[in-house]
């Protein structure tokens, strides 16, 4: 599994320009099962996408790319990748 933190490197304005189409690829990749929760940091920094393990880090990294957040440099993303010794059984056969 991954955590991935956004940093916004861009004040908020410029954030909520590209915030429906951040949404827009968050939900691309929630449909294919490989994001499994995000939302904004508190405060509002940046934000936190939570990665299934189906992908490898090299996948991920490419996925990445596609977010406008990133495309048009808005925020520093750091990835950190864990191997869950434990789970909530809701999250069996995704993570």
């Amino acid at each position: 599994m991954y955590i991935i933190s956004l940093t916004y490197v861009k004040p908020l304005t410029e954030i909520e320009e590209y915030l429906r189409l951040h949404r827009e690829f968050l939900d691309l990749y929630y449909a294919k099962e490989i994001f499994l929760a995000s939302g904004p940091k508190n405060p509002r920094d940046g934000g936190i996408i939570l990665a299934s393990g189906k992908v490898s880090r090299a996948e991920l990294d490419e996925i990445l790319t596609e977010d406008p957040f990133r495309q048009h440099d808005l925020a520093r993303y750091d990835v950190v990748e864990f191997e869950p010794s434990k789970h909530h059984g809701a999250l069996s056969g995704i993570i």
